[in-house]
């Protein structure tokens, strides 16, 4: 849509802010306005991105009108065909869409690509094989999960008996802990995955773990699911019995998510779907997804994932050369946590001060936090999105500084 060299390429905006606006005039305008935001903007939350034009037009095509409750026949789960007429585009696009993404991590998984968030496809993976008030072993939202690995306030924590695995004295998930409550607590389930978590995770180790004590082993691969995809980062598949995925963040497609799981649970995943959670699939979404997919599997998006990760690591190394204490000292991926745990301000007041400034990233929870989620003593920052518009090492490290001074103007109040 546009990059760091050019901010005026205006080719998208003003087609579509004039077409809607003749409708609705408001609606238009707020767009406009988000999409300057977005345009003007550093963004560094690390569960953003910038997907393609050929995305944002699938995600805008005819197939919005579709109703298609239910799936294809040429599926492994046993299912019984649509429940509406006229699907025949739509089932050849949505078994393409199935078929590139097994191409994308090179498995022979079951895959339903009609979850329409993340958190929808944890919600029917779990469902899949838990009863309500099974056991769960996860890593806790303070630690670095996600809200649907366990917290209080979600489905995952009211529905099942959450137990969680604990991060060492340096931020890193610690396995021996792993294995010592998954023998204690015999979990029907063993999930790994996060969303503020800056390391590699040891995904044979969990599997071993999961077998020795009878558990399912799920993975919520939302965050890393690109790099996996370019082999930046361990793949799951093989290891796992399940893994969900958004198609956002580090895959750089629309918003949705999709699930895997091995052969033998497609027929107990696709009904956790439709007709357990949803109804009918976003048929639009899912041609975005598809082209995702096809964009996955060019030789640039190896080149983009490795550059990610390259830009992280020295954004991530120009603070502590700075002296900032970073989670676990260091990334191996995609994002990483400033603790500010010895400043008097919060993670919200760095926030919306740099707000303010044109510089966007999210407050985050540290381990050991002492402050509320709504406040936090830390800061989650992300390379994904700005290297989609260019940004190289060197622009990553003028951005830390420019962090920095943010800082200490704060410290200085």
């Amino acid at each position: 849509m546009f990059d760091k060299f050019n901010n005026d390429d205006s080719s998208y905006n003003v087609e579509n802010f004039e077409l809607i606006k003749k409708t609705a005039p408001e609606v238009g305008e707020m767009i406009e306005k988000e999409y300057n935001r977005q345009r003007n903007n550093i963004e560094l939350i690390a569960s953003e991105n910038y997907c393609s034009e050929a995305v944002l037009a699938a995600n805008g095509s005819c197939l919005c009108w579709k109703y298609a409750e239910g799936y294809p026949y040429e599926r492994t789960s046993g299912n019984k065909g649509r429940y509406y007429g006229g699907t025949e585009f739509v089932d050849e696009m949505e078994e393409y869409c199935c078929d590139k993404w097994r191409e994308v991590f090179n498995t022979d998984y079951h895959v339903n690509v009609q979850p329409h968030s993340g958190s929808q496809a944890n919600f029917s993976a779990y469902k899949s094989v838990l009863k309500t008030g099974d056991k769960v072993l996860s890593m806790s939202l303070n630690n670095g999960g996600h809200l649907t690995h366990g917290s209080a306030v979600n489905f995952s924590g009211e529905l099942y008996d959450m137990h969680f695995y604990d991060v060492d004295d340096n931020g890193f998930i610690d396995m021996e802990d792993v294995k010592r409550k998954a023998e204690e607590l015999k979990p029907k389930m063993i999930l790994a995955g996060a969303s503020a978590y800056s390391r590699k995770i040891d995904f044979p180790k969990f599997a071993e773990i999961a077998k020795s004590v009878g558990a399912y082993f799920m993975v919520d691969m939302a965050h890393i699911a690109g790099l996996v995809a370019a082999g930046e980062h361990v793949s799951p598949f093989g290891y796992a019995d399940l893994i969900t995925t958004t198609t956002h963040k580090t895959l750089r497609g629309p918003r949705g998510g999709l699930i895997f799981g091995r052969l033998g649970l497609a027929k107990k995943i696709d009904s956790a779907v439709f007709p357990y959670a949803q109804g009918g699939p976003l048929e639009h979404v899912i041609a975005g997804k598809a082209v995702c997919a096809v964009e996955a599997l060019k030789p640039e998006f190896k080149e983009y994932q490795h550059q990610v990760v390259l830009n992280c690591k020295e954004f991530c190394n120009e603070f502590i050369k700075m002296g900032y204490n970073v989670v676990t000292g260091g990334t191996d991926n995609h994002l990483f946590l400033l603790d500010l745990s010895e400043y008097e301000f919060t993670g919200r007041d760095l926030q919306n001060r740099l707000d303010e400034v044109g510089i966007t990233l999210n407050k985050n929870s540290v381990p050991n936090e002492k402050r509320s989620p709504m406040q936090t003593s830390g800061v989650r920052i992300g390379t994904a999105p700005m290297t989609s518009r260019g940004y190289k090492e060197e622009d990553f490290v003028k951005v830390a500084h420019n962090i920095d001074e943010v800082i200490k103007e704060l410290a200085s109040k």
